[in-house]
């Protein structure tokens, strides 16, 4: 059974900075792309950010071009995504997200497989 285990969450200043991990497990990853979501409090899951296998290309969501930064390291099937000059308004849980016939999307219902999501608060 596929298994996404997200870490890295937790409080910070505003301006500051975190990495969270995101740990695939109990499938064949090869061709598939990772993505990055966020939900804040009231609001609905967004794209932030996304890589396919081979990691040639990322994507990311408007608001957070210049400060996050996501990479994986296929040979442990992990992850990460780097934010910088983090702000209030990244306050959110992170989610990510498999998808195995590749492809970087921004809809979640392109995904087949979510961690349970990590939260992050950056207070003022």
């Amino acid at each position: 059974q596929v298994q996404l285990v997200e870490s890295g969450g937790g409080l910070v200043q505003a301006g500051g900075s975190l990495r969270l991990s995101c740990a695939a497990s109990g499938g064949t990853f090869s061709s598939t792309s990772m993505s990055w979501f966020r939900q804040g409090p009231g609001k609905d899951r967004k794209f932030v950010a996304g890589i396919p296998w081979s990691g040639d290309t990322t994507h990311y969501a408007d608001f957070v071009k210049g400060r996050f930064t996501i990479s994986r390291d296929n040979a442990k099937n992990t992850v990460y995504l780097q934010m910088t000059n983090l702000k209030p308004e990244d306050t959110a849980g992170y989610y990510c997200a498999a998808r195995f016939s590749g492809g970087v999307y921004t809809l979640q219902s392109q995904y087949d497989y979510w961690g349970q999501g990590t939260q992050v608060t950056v207070s003022s």
